[in-house]
């Protein structure tokens, strides 16, 4: 496969190694290259069999609309433009394109996600987040927070599931969620030690979306994805 990486920071750069190093082609581009989304054109876009964005979210929106509407297939591992959500679906369905979004592509988190989902089914518990990350991380909540909290929500509508966020040093990333009840506490886990995991995640998820129309969150389709790789 011909994968466009687009951004070239410190995960963008892991994705372009880690596809290359599972035998595809690759080309990155960063936001110099590729202002206002001026590089994707229609002749680009013909040769490239899944595009995956790690910009910002001002560049992902950007960026996902040039693609989707020229029918081209997307994997979005920027957060921060998630009130476009709709917008974003209808131009992928719309076009025949194909998009595939989510706060944190990590093997590793999906599960931490499946088990904090069977967490969620207690009753009489309250629920909180902590969130570490790196120091010069923008975005507070981290995505992938936002999306323990939701988790939590969907079983808990209407509760309050308070988010702590801290930025320090090169973290590159712990999640903690806590569920309280009268009788006991529980607490669930999960430390990154590096980037590679999610760099994993998303060259999986790129090869998954090939071929394929339509729009899913990465948790949806996540036991797909992975079969047949652990």
């Amino acid at each position: 496969m011909l994968m466009l990486v687009l951004g070239k920071g410190k995960t963008g750069s892991l994705v372009a190694q880690v596809a290359r190093e599972r035998g595809h082609s690759v080309r990155v581009l960063d936001w110099k290259e590729n202002s206002g989304a001026g590089a994707l054109t229609a002749p680009t876009l013909a040769l490239v069999d899944v595009v995956l964005d790690f910009t910002n979210a001002e560049s992902a929106m950007e960026n996902m609309r040039s693609c989707l509407a020229l029918g081209a297939r997307v994997v979005v591992g920027t957060t921060g433009w998630y009130d476009r959500l709709p917008e974003m679906k209808a131009l992928a369905i719309r076009k025949g394109g194909a998009l595939l979004y989510g706060s944190n592509f990590s093997v590793g988190v999906q599960k931490f996600f499946q088990l904090v989902a069977q967490v969620a089914m207690l009753r009489e518990y309250s629920f909180s987040i902590s969130e570490t990350h790196h120091a010069t991380k923008l975005d507070a909540p981290s995505g992938t927070a936002l999306t323990l909290r939701e988790i939590l929500l969907a079983r808990h509508p209407g509760a309050e599931i308070p988010i702590e966020s801290h930025r320090e040093g090169d973290h590159s990333g712990l999640h903690v969620v806590v569920a309280r009840s009268d009788s006991d506490r529980i607490e669930l886990r999960h430390e990154a030690n590096d980037r590679r995991g999610f760099a994993l995640g998303a060259v999986l998820a790129a090869e998954w979306l090939a071929g394929k129309s339509g729009a899913w969150e990465f948790r949806e389709v996540v036991d797909q994805v992975l079969a047949g790789h652990i």
